[in-house]
């Protein structure tokens, strides 16, 4: 197989099941790390298919420049005609949830209500146009950091106009109807390609909403026992679910992509995030009927063999 590809990315700690896993499936895989850099943008890019994981958490690593540095490499690399999957305006989902709850609502997705706030200005008074209890997150955020419960107006208010409140980097603060699940997990269904690999139920009855999958975002338990599994395989998710999230990506351009959904007790199932540079959880892997990276690495080889005419000029 001759060229290479290219992960886009900023966070090393999150690439070695995927180095394992190109290796593995005798694929190339190059990093190209937006940390800082330049680009020379009279000058064509190397030959490959480029693979985009930039994170909407970029910033909580000190990589906020990032976003706007993998914005400008994704563009520059399509005006060339190169390959390049989750490209730039798969990004742009990426970064915001406002941009996500649009493109899920006009694919006839099921989303929570939400009311997106620019500033501070009228964050309190357009809380009180939801019922307590109701949460707020960050319109630009990643693995759940930002998403906060409120169990009164007079308390979100007083956190408003208080020192400890905490923006989104974007300014916009999302309000959004607490969603009560009928049993104490979310799911999240995992494709690559146009092809569903797998769903993974997360146990959330903590309570927490850190749902990150990563081996390097895993918390050891007390003393150092082992907790129960947070994440595990479900097989038993509505083939029409599935269905309308296919449709959904396709017509995103979405190559890669972790979708998560709720039932709640009320018996909707409500879509609430899509997660373009999706982790994958190293216990699940283990149990998995077919592995999320290995998947990842042998579909991006076949676009790489496709390309393999250009390559060769």
């Amino acid at each position: 197989m001759s060229g290479s590809v290219y992960v886009i990315h900023e966070n090393p700690q999150w690439l070695p099941p995927f180095q394992a896993a190109f290796e593995a499936e005798g694929v190339r895989l190059e990093e190209w790390l937006l940390t800082d850099g330049s680009i020379d943008l009279s000058v064509e890019p190397p030959e490959g298919v480029f693979w985009s994981r930039l994170s909407a958490s970029a910033h909580t690593r000190d990589h906020a420049a990032s976003k706007e540095y993998g914005r400008a490499v994704l563009r520059w690399l399509t005006s060339w005609g190169r390959t390049v999957v989750n490209g730039a305006d798969v990004l742009e989902l990426e970064v915001s949830k406002v941009a996500q709850h649009a493109a899920l609502r006009h694919a006839g997705i099921e989303v929570p209500r939400t009311t997106a706030v620019f500033g501070t200005a009228q964050l309190a008074a357009k809380a009180e146009e939801f019922g307590a209890p109701f949460i707020s997150k960050h319109n630009q955020g990643g693995k759940g950091l930002g998403v906060r419960r409120w169990d009164s107006h007079a308390e979100f208010a007083a956190w408003v106009g208080g020192p400890d409140f905490e923006p989104s980097p974007d300014g916009i603060t999302l309000l959004q109807e607490l969603l009560v699940a009928r049993a104490p997990f979310v799911t999240r269904a995992e494709f690559v390609g146009g092809e569903f690999v797998y769903a993974v139920r997360v146990d959330t009855s903590a309570g927490s909403f850190e749902l990150c999958p990563a081996e390097a975002c895993a918390i050891p338990g007390a003393d150092g026992v082992e907790p129960e599994p947070m994440f595990r395989l479900r097989d038993d998710v509505d083939p029409a679910l599935i269905d309308r999230y296919l449709a959904f990506l396709a017509a995103e351009g979405i190559g890669v992509a972790g979708i998560e959904f709720i039932e709640t007790l009320d018996g909707r199932t409500v879509t609430y995030d899509v997660n373009t540079n999706t982790n994958y959880n190293p216990e699940v892997e283990a149990s998995a009927p077919r592995s999320g990276p290995r998947q990842i690495a042998r579909w991006l080889g076949a676009l790489l063999e496709q390309d393999a005419p250009v390559l060769a000029r």
